[in-house]
């Protein structure tokens, strides 16, 4: 019997050892297969990096930057101001030299208005029944009168409306003129036509007229910079002197109940403070882009640049001939400097090598590797725009003719290596 039970004793040992070395065995397996995975994953992950396909893109080398907006812009204001302004050329609008551009109320104006109205009333009403006023005139008047009032029908647009209107109320007034010449002296027409014609009066001589000094872009945003930020000063400026100013950015220009200006609509000057490694490199004359709120990018030229001896920031004055109705509501505005731009073929810089003084990257076609030779156009912080060599710089850089007809140049999608080695073997 005890024999009997050290055996299944033993036995049981046996099965244990068994069973502790499947698990370790499964345990190792596991082991494997996820390191196997890991590298398959570390693999996959690693592997589209190691190679770039090329696309056609663009780079910039830009900067937020913060700007005044400086005008030529003359502001026009009359001695009735205190009456408030009804435009005659509304905002935004252009207006050649001496021309109208807006008017002051009258004292009195709607009650003035209003008599004139209920006058004109009354006339109609006595020349409708007024049959013995036989003239040419008279029936010429009314058949353009009722030509208009058909046309009128017909409009949508609210100034060709308000110009219609305006024509047959004059067409009216000298009807009732000449109705008022044919009645008979003292006549209840003529009473009223007399009447209506000192309230006329009365109107006419008070309103004041306001003319254009300049051609250009009316506007009735005046803010009282007008002959601070010009630019006849650009050497006053500085950057403590547009600080001390106080000008919140993005703030619209509030419209003005007493006066109106005349902006020269061909130019327009953005003066910038930057300390940028671009800006100390910038040069008067030279062009740059811009690209205002309303993402339109259009060219500036640097016209004016000045360094403070004890200060880092520049400040830059860039003139734009473009976008100007977009810059009247703003003084101070937030734009994106753009210093430069290129576009071509795009690649990543770790792709480009260095074989002496040319640059070159290896190109991957179905396992075949390419040594192509790239002209570096423009290198941005991660990627450069390339281009290949033409025949004639190759011929320059002393290449013989049998090399420059084996030529390979890069194109759109080649895939490029990323950190390709010195020691490939090319085919």
């Amino acid at each position: 019997m005890k024999s009997q039970e050290k055996g299944e004793i033993e036995n049981k040992k046996e099965k244990i050892k068994i069973s502790e070395k499947k698990k370790i065995l499964i345990y190792l397996v596991c082991i494997i297969i996820s390191l196997y995975i890991i590298y398959t994953i570390y693999l996959l992950v690693r592997q589209p990096t190691a190679i770039f396909t090329v696309e056609e893109g663009k780079l910039y080398q830009e900067e937020t930057a913060i700007g005044y907006v400086i005008r030529d812009e003359q502001v026009v204001k009359g001695q009735n101001y205190k009456n408030g302004i009804k435009y005659i050329k509304s905002e935004g609008e252009r207006a050649a030299k001496n021309e109208n551009i807006f008017r002051y109320y009258t004292t009195n104006e709607e009650n003035l208005k209003q008599k004139i109205a209920e006058l004109d009333t009354k006339i109609q009403e006595v020349m409708s029944n007024e049959k013995s006023i036989p003239s040419i005139d008279m029936k010429s008047l009314e058949n353009q009168i009722d030509e208009k009032i058909d046309d009128i029908n017909q409009i949508n647009d609210v100034a060709k409306l308000v110009e219609y209107k305006k024509e047959i109320n004059e067409l009216i007034t000298k009807k009732a003129k000449i109705a008022g010449d044919l009645s008979p002296k003292g006549s209840y027409l003529n009473e009223l036509i007399e009447e209506r014609k000192d309230y006329e009066s009365k109107l006419n001589s008070g309103a004041e007229y306001v003319k254009a000094p300049i051609s250009g872009i009316v506007s009735y945003k005046v803010d009282g910079l007008e002959e601070i930020l010009t630019p006849n000063n650009f050497s006053s400026l500085s950057k403590k002197y547009l600080e001390d100013l106080d000008l919140k950015t993005g703030k619209i220009v509030a419209t003005s109940e007493e006066s109106g200006k005349v902006i020269d609509n061909f130019s327009c000057y953005i003066a910038t403070i930057t300390s940028s490694e671009e800006a100390k490199k910038a040069e008067v004359n030279k062009n740059v882009k811009i690209r205002l709120s309303n993402n339109a990018e259009v060219t500036a030229k640097i016209v004016n640049i000045i360094k403070e001896d004890d200060e880092e920031d520049i400040l830059i004055i860039l003139k734009l001939e473009k976008q100007i109705e977009e810059l009247i509501n703003y003084r101070k505005i937030s734009f994106n400097l753009i210093w430069w731009s290129d576009s071509g073929l795009k690649v990543p810089n770790q792709a480009i090598m260095k074989d002496g003084e040319l640059n070159y990257v290896v190109r991957n076609r179905a396992g075949y590797l390419s040594k192509l030779l790239v002209k570096v156009k423009r290198q941005g912080e991660k990627y450069s725009i390339v281009k290949p060599y033409t025949e004639e710089e190759l011929k320059d850089l002393g290449f013989e003719n049998e090399d420059i007809v084996s030529y390979k140049k890069i194109s759109i999608f080649d895939e490029i290596l990323l950190n390709p080695s010195n020691k490939l073997e090319f085919n």
